[in-house]
């Protein structure tokens, strides 16, 4: 099983370091290009992937190497394995490359969710002016991370309010005791959800706390604001080891290899 299968960790976060260490530990060949704190495998691009049958880039993809470059240095036959791949389908699709979107994998959002709402919580614990009981929290969307940062900020006792545009949604915070509100003329734009026209209303000591991918859901004037926090990819920043290993996982899950190989 090993000697079917040999890495090659790309680019990317604390997230890449530690899942090179962890393929490495399970003994499977893995080389590493521009990993951070990781030692290139060989001094250029093509070096670090020869042999390599599956390619590991960073979520997003690329992670500062062009993915261009990665594919012109590729094993033929390689699997090309990167979260958020979307905007490269149509290149590795014209080149006839075999890909696998990591980011796509149900496991993966969930477990991945379950870290983003422990991360945000311990950020808030750090940024509210008292604590969390009692204190009025409005969480704008109720998705994976939406559900679970709900629950745990119930847990320590906040009034928590809910703002969805789906009834469905809004129906699901009903039954689970959260306060909840429809969300207004904004819910037909992608972004901004907190416009120029809520800014009245924020309080000037409230904490912005920012989870979505750009282009986000905070105007630039409530960016300027002094409680504004981008908190973007807080699963490689928090917990990068166990964002690896869920990484990996998927990645196993994909390529058929059990988790204890």
């Amino acid at each position: 099983m090993h000697l079917k299968r040999s890495f090659a960790v790309i680019g990317g976060d604390l997230r890449q370091r530690c899942l090179l260490r962890q393929l490495r530990g399970l003994g499977f060949p893995a080389s590493a290009y521009r990993v951070p704190d990781a030692e290139d495998s060989a001094p250029d691009l093509s070096g670090c992937l020869r042999g390599a049958n599956v390619l590991i880039l960073p979520m997003p993809a690329g992670g500062g190497v062009p993915l261009a470059d990665i594919l012109d240095a590729a094993e033929p036959g390689a699997l090309i394995c990167g979260g958020m791949l979307d905007p490269a389908e149509a290149l590795l699709q014209a080149r006839g490359i075999a890909f696998y979107d990591y980011a796509k994998d149900e496991a993966l959002l969930l477990q991945n969710a379950e870290l983003t709402a422990e991360a945000a919580l311990a950020l808030l614990l750090e940024r509210l002016p008292g604590p969390l009981a009692g204190s009025r929290i409005l969480l704008c969307g109720f998705g994976r991370i939406g559900k679970l940062l709900a629950r745990k900020l119930k847990a320590l006792g906040a009034d928590v309010t809910v703002s969805a545009r789906k009834a469905q949604a809004l129906d699901l915070a009903r039954i689970l005791g959260y306060r909840r509100v429809t969300a207004g003329s904004w819910a037909d734009a992608p972004a901004p959800i907190i416009g120029p026209a809520q800014l009245p209303c924020i309080r000037r000591d409230c904490v912005l706390l920012e989870l979505a991918s750009l282009p986000g859901g905070f105007c630039a004037e409530a960016q300027a604001l002094p409680g504004y926090c981008a908190a973007r990819g807080l699963p490689g920043k928090y917990a990068p080891e166990a964002a690896a290993a869920i990484i990996r996982s998927a990645i196993f899950r994909n390529l058929n290899l059990e988790e204890a190989t």
